[in-house]
């Protein structure tokens, strides 16, 4: 009995590792963003790696064959449909238009099976309420909604007031629980010298930070650390 323990803990493990790997080789993609070609093969992948670890009788080498070989199909396929547009929709299929100038496409929601409410609700997530307020929506192949509001329901713009405030990019993690993140650091164009800097001026130490988010033209937004009890 400890021995079947020990060899399942193993492949476990064994499994664990070459399946994490396997995915990151295919992409960071969201389970929601996937393309058909990529969720069929990590529906796969799970199946095949449950194999191995219910029937210890099986070689676990069976299964990382087969998830080697299904992971790089997936990374073939990637390349050639990439290069290839036909192929491309043949896979993966292609955007629909839901809403054009103002106005729902029912054959098009026949097409894809998309009810009414379905449309709404994706809608609402993004924030819109009202349909007359959508110039065009598209239905896009990893099943999410783009839609564009037509110009005059549309937030205004610091273009359109005539104003250009200054960008200071995006606001990268520093300090993550006490910790620095040299990465972001880096990609600030900044070191560990200039972030003291700051902390000193705010009469902050690192370990008192929960989270500090920095951007590249100096503001920052700290949370402290709860004192534990």
């Amino acid at each position: 009995m400890g021995d079947k323990m020990l060899k399942v803990i193993v492949r476990t493990v064994l499994m664990y590792i070459f399946v994490t790997i396997s995915v990151r080789l295919m992409g960071k993609r969201q389970i929601g963003d996937m393309q058909p070609t990529e969720l069929v093969v990590t529906l796969l992948i799970s199946e095949i790696a449950a194999i191995p670890l219910q029937d210890v009788s099986q070689p676990v080498s069976i299964g990382l064959v087969a998830i080697f070989m299904l992971v790089l199909l997936e990374i073939l396929a990637s390349v050639i449909i990439m290069k290839n547009l036909r192929l491309r929709r043949i896979f993966s299929g292609k955007s629909v238009a839901i809403i054009k100038n103002g106005v729902i496409d029912q054959k098009a929601m026949r097409n894809v099976r998309i009810t009414v409410f379905d449309l709404v609700e994706m809608l609402r997530m993004q924030g819109i309420f009202e349909l007359d307020d959508i110039e065009s929506a598209f239905l896009e192949v990893n099943g999410s909604l783009s839609v564009r509001q037509k110009t005059e329901k549309s937030p205004l713009t610091p273009k359109q007031l005539g104003l250009s405030p200054a960008d200071g990019g995006v606001p990268l993690t520093v300090i993550s629980d006490g910790t620095i993140v040299d990465a972001s650091l880096e990609y600030l164009g900044m070191n560990r010298d200039d972030l003291n800097l700051i902390l000193k001026e705010k009469q902050k130490s690192p370990k008192e930070i929960f989270l500090m988010t920095l951007n590249k033209s100096g503001e920052s937004v700290i949370i402290d650390k709860e004192s534990e009890k």
